[in-house]
């Protein structure tokens, strides 16, 4: 209805209107009675008037004005004498009403209904701080009510996209992630997904996300979902398209199985075997990579040649038997036949008359008679003399004992027994002493070893003089076992002879002899970008440790001449890695230099160099290379190789080499399966940025291996960044799927990520080999307000059909109120170069009678092979069996495996695997020691 129909109800309306004049005057003059110049001039309330408040039935909605048409307002209330709209503070002007009136026939009351219409210009003429709005004021006897506030805005849809989604190129289950911001609108638009034209319904896929701000999520990507996506945008004006993203999902190429190695392609002699594989596990789509990699093998083969027999030349002929005939005999060993060849064609034996027919059969004269009783008694009499060496040797067995103590080896507190031994026993230590054969002695009790190394105590006669400074404790335990009720305590006293005395004895005595040392000069060798470390090392040996970094060298005593000292060093390069890997191989630990290169050692020393791979013989072939005078690489041996020439033993975390020449060496790392593994130690670092808003996380993934964490920390700390948690370890698989890297669970409210670094995908390839460089991923964060200070949220780092490793990072901004976490501990860091006994763990006295032991071929198997088989030495034993002291090569090893932890009571336990120590001593009655026989049995290490 309009003005026109107000228009036409005439002179009765106008009649109507009149009493609300009067009612406008009345309010207008109270108004003015009480001083006031509100342009509200309506009255609220009229108090004398009977009925109740007015009640909208209808109240006027929000609106939006679309182009250039206006828009009605309604409100309707009942009791209603009169109902006037007030917009944006001001009266409405009653022209501008529409009014009708009508009876509630349930409750009797009035009813009236109002509109108006708010046109394009008024919207637009109105400037204020908030949108153009209007009420409805509602009149009764009883007094006002007013409805709520309806806003009107003008409706609009920006033709340009704030952010169109652009195309990509991802692998087969990887993620995609397409970003929209549609155009600025009044209401704001609504987003819809278009693929090659039809839309998308997320409701019906799970794999499709449209629901994170506008943006299309596929959290693993199939080959259907390549396609051209649209992103629409709609509201009540308009609609408007993207531009077009085109998707391609590719494959990239995996190999098949190997197949079975042919036969060899000659019958006999040297000739070649291969196998292969092709790229179709899975065959490469849409632009994938093909495999990377050999797709022949070839190996060379030696097939077996046939080889026939032949004859050996007739034996002498046989003396004459009593039938008269002697025999001669051949054999078919020149060559035996083998390999499928034929047997020798004739007679094996011959026989003949031996007297030309004048043979006489049953005879035997006196004096064969005597020739048999003879060799009879000989061979009774050898008989006799070997069954009593044997007796009177196992005689003297009863009073042997293998001198070894676990307990001198743990230095812990632990019971150990000394048997006086028969005099002329090979193995006393000291022959000369005379024992007592009547009284068996036996002391437990706890020692504590300090071990001389003057030359003089090298001597078997000078192992029992007194050690210095001994202090021993018998523990609560042992006083329980053996009766106790006090703890005793001894002190032994000071020897002024015994060592270790300053570090400088061992040249003062060269030069005292007027014999120079020879310490090599380091100014000639070339600067690189490296780790360095030296020390100056003598016949005493030592130990060089790169801090921090996992690398390490072993110098065995003994090593070096007794008159020569050499400064060695030893150095990581920080630099690109000269060894280029071929195929499919992999630098597996940091490539490692120690010199000077034209050292000569006498016993191979051991150089320990961390790794970052899964050790397994069955996915993984692990070689050791060491770098030329050239600059070129050559491989020195396969670590499952048997050789002769070098040692390689492979821990969880580290290998330790057993060398002769010193030069550049590092380990590769082939993969025979796809199963396996590179340890990758993951860490998040943050730290703010110019802006004092934004906030940094970087994200790294290096090997596992304590140098090329240390490359990251270094960096960091010249960027002012923070460690926020702990590194974990990733087993990332040579399976060529990518790794992803994203940011989860930011407080929505006080931090935002920016757009495009949410998640990250990084190629196999990449990550693979990644001791090129260290691999990070950054992120960036914006706080809103300066005022949060908190920062909570999870990195979650997984590689796609792999691993997968969650960061939780929960920090404060400000760096007075950071908690700090240690990069490293400080265990190695402070004696890089430890030199002469402090450098070993096992006391070299313990060492010598130990080499003793087990150097001497023993009977029943318990030598220096029993002795690596107890400590996990099992493979490539003809390395040591060149050695002019096996076991002390073996404990050299066990020295470079246990250099932190020092488990001494590992090799004691094994010592007692093999037996021997305690060897027939349960039968032994305990006695009581005087104070001088036990300081004597203690200072002499038994």
């Amino acid at each position: 209805m309009g003005r026109a129909a107000a228009a036409g109800r005439g002179a009765g309306g106008a009649r109507r209107w009149l009493p609300w004049l009067g009612l406008c005057f009345w309010a207008a003059g109270a108004a003015a009675a009480r001083g006031t110049d509100n342009g509200e001039v309506l009255p609220d309330s009229i108090p004398s008037a009977p009925g109740t408040l007015p009640h909208f039935i209808e109240e006027p909605d929000d609106a939006y004005i679309i182009k250039s048409n206006p828009i009605a307002l309604r409100c309707k209330a009942r009791p209603a004498m009169q109902i006037f709209f007030k917009c944006n503070g001001e009266w409405v002007h009653q022209n501008e009403h529409v009014s009708e009136e009508s009876l509630d026939e349930s409750s009797g009351l009035k009813v009236r209904e109002v509109f108006i219409n708010v046109t394009r210009q008024q919207v637009e003429d109105f400037h204020g701080p908030e949108d153009y709005w209007c009420q409805c004021v509602a009149w009764s006897h009883l007094g006002t009510s007013k409805s709520r506030k309806a806003s009107v805005r003008i409706a609009y849809l920006r033709k340009n996209f704030e952010q169109d989604p652009q195309g990509r190129e991802v692998p087969i289950e990887g993620m995609i992630v397409l970003h929209c911001r549609p155009p600025e609108g009044v209401p704001a638009a609504e987003v819809e997904w278009l693929k090659n034209e039809e839309p998308i319904d997320s409701e019906q896929d799970e794999h499709i996300d449209t629901r994170a701000d506008h943006n299309l999520i596929i959290r693993q990507a199939r080959l259907s979902d390549s396609g051209n996506y649209t992103c629409m945008a709609a509201n009540i004006v308009a609609k408007r398209r993207s531009l077009s993203a085109t998707v391609v999902v590719y494959v990239n190429g995996g190999w098949s199985s190997w197949t079975e190695w042919s036969a060899c392609n000659v019958p006999c002699g040297r000739g070649w075997q291969k196998r292969s594989r092709t790229c179709t596990n899975p065959a490469p789509l849409n632009g994938g990579a093909f495999c990377e990699g050999m797709s022949v093998q070839k190996i060379t083969c030696t097939a077996l040649c046939p080889v026939d027999g032949s004859w050996e030349v007739w034996s002498e002929w046989s003396v004459c038997s009593p039938e008269c005939e002697h025999l001669r005999i051949r054999e078919c060993t020149a060559p035996a036949p083998r390999n499928g060849g034929k047997f020798c064609e004739g007679l094996s034996q011959e026989s003949e008359n031996c007297t030309d027919g004048l043979c006489i059969l049953g005879i035997e004269n006196a004096s064969d008679i005597a020739l048999y009783s003879g060799l009879g008694a000989a061979v009774v009499a050898v008989a006799v003399l070997v069954i009593g060496i044997t007796l009177y040797r196992r005689s003297q067995s009863d009073y042997g004992v293998d001198v070894i103590d676990s307990s001198a080896l743990t230095g812990g507190f632990q019971t150990f027994n000394f048997k006086t031994v028969r005099q002329g026993n090979s193995l006393l230590l000291n022959p000369s002493m005379q024992p007592d054969l009547t009284v068996s002695r036996t002391y437990s009790g706890p020692i504590c070893l300090q071990d001389p190394l003057d030359k003089e105590l090298m001597t078997e006669s000078s192992l029992f003089n007194p050690l210095s400074d001994i202090k021993v404790k018998v523990q609560s335990s042992f006083m329980v076992s053996l009766g106790v009720s006090e703890r005793a305590e001894y002190h032994g006293k000071n020897h002024s002879g015994t060592f270790p005395h300053g570090n400088n004895r061992s040249f003062t005595t060269v030069h005292a002899r007027n014999k120079t040392p020879y310490i090599q000069n380091l100014s000639s060798l070339p600067t690189r970008t490296e780790l360095r470390t030296t020390g100056v090392f003598g016949h005493l040996g030592g130990r060089l440790v790169m801090p921090n970094t996992g690398v390490s060298l072993l110098i065995p005593h003994g090593a070096i001449p007794e008159e020569n000292s050499w400064e060695i060093y030893m150095s990581i390069n920080q630099g690109e890695p000269s060894l280029q890997s071929d195929g499919s191989e992999v630098l597996l630990s940091p490539e490692v230099t120690c010199g000077p290169p034209d050292m000569i050692v006498t016993t191979p020393f051991a150089l320990t160099i961390p790794h970052c791979a899964d050790v397994s013989s069955e996915h993984w072939n692990i070689h050791l290379k060491k770098r030329t005078q050239q600059g070129k690489w050559e491989e020195v041996m396969s670590v499952e190789d048997e050789s002769t020439s070098c040692y390689c033993l492979l821990d969880p975390f580290a290998c330790h080499v057993l060398l002769d020449s010193f030069g550049t060496y590092a380990l590769t790392g082939e993969p025979i399966t796809d199963c396996a593994v590179k340890q990758l130690k993951v860490a998040v670092f943050g730290c703010l940025s110019c802006n004092s808003l934004d906030y940094n996380l970087r994200v790294y993934c290096v090997d596992n291996t304590p140098w090329a964490f240390q490359e990251v920390v270094s960096d960091e700390r010249h960027q002012g960044g923070q460690l926020l948690e702990e590194p974990k370890l990733l087993h990332f698989k040579g399976n060529t799927f990518s790794l992803q890297i994203s940011v989860l669970d930011i407080p929505p409210f006080l931090w935002r990520i920016k757009p495009f670094t949410a998640c990250q995908e990084v190629p196999f390839s990449r990550v693979w080999c990644s001791n090129r460089q260290p691999l990070h991923c950054a992120f960036s964060l914006e706080r809103y307000t300066p005022t949060t200070t908190q920062l909570s949220c999870k990195i979650c780092i997984r590689q796609l059909k792999g691993h997968e490793q969650i960061l939780q990072v929960q920090t404060s901004i400000l760096e007075s109120e950071r908690e700090t976490i240690t990069f490293f501990a400080q265990e190695d860091s402070t004696f890089p170069a430890q030199t002469g006994p402090k450098a070993f763990k096992i006391p070299y006295s313990i060492r010598q009678r130990i080499c003793a032991t087990f150097d001497t071929p023993n009977a029943k198997g318990k030598d220096w092979q029993m002795l690596a088989q107890k400590n996990s030495i099992n493979r490539n034993l003809s390395y040591f069996a060149t050695q002019s002291s096996p076991s002390a090569v073996i404990l050299n090893l066990w020295e470079a495996r246990h250099q932190h932890d020092g488990d001494l009571d590992s090799l004691a336990c094994a010592l007692e695997e093999i037996g021997r120590t305690h060897t027939k001593l349960s039968n032994i009655a305990e006695s009581q020691l005087d104070e001088a026989d036990f300081n004597y049995s203690r200072q002499n290490g038994l």
